[in-house]
Formats: structure tokens, sequence, C-alpha cells
């Protein structure tokens, strides 16, 4: 019998409510036109700077079987409870012990299981998080399941890169968050695991990053460019989706995905 093909959808950070709004119109039919079988969705924008208990909700009702995080993980203090009792929801497991929350999980997609690993780079990143690679060692030792999957929220390229080289072969695939912005090296590596360096964002076009483009043409002229406001106008959602292979755990393509 021939190995099955899964079909698992990553979506970039989603950026405030025009963003989330964006998603829910956009994403389930997407997942019907793709065949997706599971949905790993980046959330830690959805406040512009964290996100609330309601909008992990309307993340899961728009689609999303599992909600991963960021720097901005503690942005919004009212979710640390729910981190607790959520298990589809994930922050960087290399954040220290004292974190609220868990940063990996296993969870059931048809007859199979997938686990979902989240993770922050040091690189750039002004954080108390563990080194993620000795961290991701410690947590895929042993026995995972057949379809493994890395969110890895850094700011730099070359992090990510080591990363993707450190897991080949280990992991189904890993992808990149945080910058908003799609690299065009989606590509499956040596060894079978299927890599981007960041999938972009869900949120407004024309922005910087999803904020009104004026504030941070602000911040940089050296001004005060006051509380960040999601821009407005059309939004964009952005992704990959990772084909992999029942039989080996392994990818056979990537493809980037921008939905406007």
């Amino acid at each position: 019998m021939s190995a099955l093909i899964y079909h698992i959808l990553a979506i970039g950070d989603v950026v405030g409510e025009e963003g989330l709004a964006h998603l829910a119109r956009r994403l389930r039919s997407l997942k019907k036109l793709k065949d997706v079988h599971f949905t790993v969705v980046n959330g830690e924008n959805a406040s512009l700077t964290g996100i609330l208990p309601r909008q992990v909700e309307e993340l899961y009702q728009a689609g999303a079987d599992v909600v991963t995080l960021g720097n901005h993980a503690f942005g919004k203090l009212q979710l640390t409870g729910r981190m607790e009792e959520d298990p589809y929801l994930l922050r960087p497991a290399n954040y220290t012990g004292r974190m609220p929350g868990r940063g990996w999980g296993v969870y059931p997609c048809g007859h199979i299981e997938v686990g979902v690993l989240n993770l922050i780079g040091r690189c750039g990143m002004d954080f108390n998080a563990d080194n993620p690679f000795t961290a991701a060692a410690r947590l895929l030792d042993g026995d995972r399941p057949l379809f493994t999957l890395v969110d890895f929220h850094a700011e730099a390229t070359s992090e990510k890169l080591a990363m993707g080289y450190y897991l080949d072969g280990k992991v189904s695939a890993l992808w990149g968050t945080h910058t908003h912005v799609p690299t065009a090296d989606g590509q499956i590596l040596p060894c079978g695991t299927g890599y981007i360096s960041d999938l972009g964002m869900t949120g407004p076009i024309h922005s910087v990053l999803g904020i009104k483009p004026e504030q941070s043409i602000e911040k940089f002229l050296g001004g005060l460019p006051g509380r960040y406001q999601a821009a407005e106008g059309p939004c964009k959602m952005q992704g990959a989706i990772f084909s992999l292979d029942s039989g080996t755990g392994l990818c056979v393509d990537v493809e980037q995905i921008d939905i406007r």
C-alpha cells in the first residue's frame, strides 16, 4: 500500500484585529481547496503586542488546530491562565522554567499524531531564553510522532537556517516566524526536512510589518511614534503548505501561499 501524503499548513504571524478578520474570512476555504489536514497559526501579534484569550478562541474558530507564540507571548497577562490550561496554545519551549505554559505538544491528526514544537531565537532577541538548539535536542530526544513540526520564532535568518540544518531529517518541517516578511527559500533540506526562513504575516498589505507606516517612519526619524496602531486597508494571509509522506514522516513538497 502506498504512503499517504498529508498537507500541513503553517500561517505567519497574525497582526491585529484586521489580520484576524482576514484569517477568519479566508482560512477555511484555503484548507478545503488545498486538502489541508492540520493547521498551525502563529498568533502572538493578534493584539499587536500579544494576544488575548478571546482572540485565541477566534483563531480556533477560524480553523487553527494549534496556536504558537513568540517574543510577545506574555504581552497580554490575561493569557497566562489559559497557557496553563490550553494544550493547543504553545509559547516558546526554551523560555525559562519559571514561565507558565508549554512549548511542545502532540495532537491527533486522523489516524496519526502530529508533534508541534515552538522555539524562540537568541540572536538579536533580548529575551531570557535557554539555548534553542540544546532545548530542541532535549525535547526531541527519544520517541516522537511520525510528523514533527517546528515554529522557530527568530530574528536572524542565519540562526533559522542553522536550526534547519541541525534538525534536518529529525523533524518533518521547520519554518521561521517573527520578521513578518516572507522569504523566497522554501525548500526540502538534504535529509528531507521541509524548510522556509520566514512565512510572512497575516495582516494589512500597506503597512510596516502590520503597523501604520507613518509610525515606523517617525520612530526611525528619532521621534515618538506613540502606541502602535494596525494599518488599515486590504489584508494578506501568508504561509506555507508542507506535504508530508506518511511512510517516512519527511517532506516531499513546500508551497508558499499568499492569499489577498
